[in-house]
Parts: C-alpha cells; structure tokens; sequence
C-alpha cells in the first residue's frame, strides 16, 4: 500500500467536522495519558498488537498525539499522528459496528489538524488502506514509489527484490534467484507482514 500526502492548508474546518461527530452521538477528543490501558485493550481486540505498540510513541508525545471516538463512554476508535515517524499519520483503526457512519473521517481530520498544529504544512498518511477514502476525504495524493514505506526501511536491498517479486509474482533476477537462499529468508521474515 502506498503513502499519500495531504495539503494540511486545506483541511476541512475541524469544529464542524466535532459539531457532527457529537450530534450522531460520537464524542472525538485527545486521549488522556490515564486511558493508554483501556485503549490498547480496544486496539487489541479489534485490531493488531503492533498497532497497539506503535500508538504507544503518541503518549509520550507533548501533547498527546492520539485521538479517540467515544460513544456513551465507550471506545469505538482510534487515530494517531506522529507515531510512525515525523509527519506520519496512523494507525488508525474505528470498530466493526461504527464503521461508515463519520467517526473515521472525523478521527483522520483530527490528527490531520494535529500534524498542523505542530507546523507541518503537508502530512503523510503511511501505507494507506482504502486509498479512494483518503483522496475523496482530505484530497490526498499516492507518493510515487513509496511501496514499501518506511517499516521496510532495515531491509537489505536483495530481500526488498525478493519481497517485491513475490508480491507482483514476478520471475526473479539472476542476482535475487542466487541470494535466495534459507538464511536471508530467515532473516527477512519477521519483517515481511510490516512491508504490505
């Protein structure tokens, strides 16, 4: 999945967008330092561990850099910025039964005024998922050649060969046929979930 780059001056005013969120009933707000338990335990069961680990980096930011949507004072999802890498949107995550009723838009605008915030004037939504979601919401637009992002960074240029092949089922190279061998299969593979 590719990353996207949102024009930050360009952002949907963000009292409108909490205005709406709060008449359907969702309460959007930055999540508090005490919450980091009952969030990851929301991350978790709905999502995945490294999500959890990763939104960890937003509590010891100056301020919190996680949002949350809450529904008569329960968690229904969950955005972070700032997290990742400098700039960087996500994860973001919203639960099964909320879904397609504004509470992802109103997390992504959010953070996306987070990112702004802080003085960026451009944000990067990192290995975006629904891409058309993210252009229709915010006008975001794919970063050429950014597949794989940045959790493929400390992978060796070979096993970056070998992981692209195998995602566009591809012949291999001579030179990636002759370093495909156990050991750099090994040593590439707890990466390789991250990398897609």
């Amino acid at each position: 999945m590719p990353d996207l780059l949102v024009n930050l001056s360009k952002l949907t005013p963000l009292e409108a967008v909490l205005s709406d969120m709060k008449a359907a009933g969702i309460v959007i707000r930055r999540a508090l330092p005490h919450e980091m338990g009952p969030i990851r335990e929301f991350v978790l069961k709905n999502f995945e561990a490294g999500w959890a680990d990763e939104i960890s980096v937003g509590y010891t930011n100056k301020p919190v850099t996680v949002y949350i949507a809450l529904r008569d004072g329960e968690v229904v999802g969950f955005a972070a910025y700032e997290c990742t890498s400098r700039g960087f949107f996500g994860p973001t995550g919203v639960s099964p039964g909320e879904r397609r009723r504004g509470t992802g838009k109103g997390l992504l605008i959010a953070s996306l005024w987070g990112l702004r915030e802080l003085g960026y004037a451009y944000g990067i939504i990192g290995g975006a998922g629904p891409i058309e979601f993210y252009q229709h919401t915010v006008g975001a637009t794919v970063i050429p050649d950014s597949v794989p992002g940045i959790s493929s960074a400390n992978i060796s240029p070979v096993a970056m060969t070998l992981i692209r092949a195998v995602k566009r089922s591809e012949p291999l190279s001579s030179t990636a046929q002759a370093s495909r061998r156990p050991s750099l299969l090994i040593e590439i593979a707890p990466s390789w979930k991250y990398s897609s």
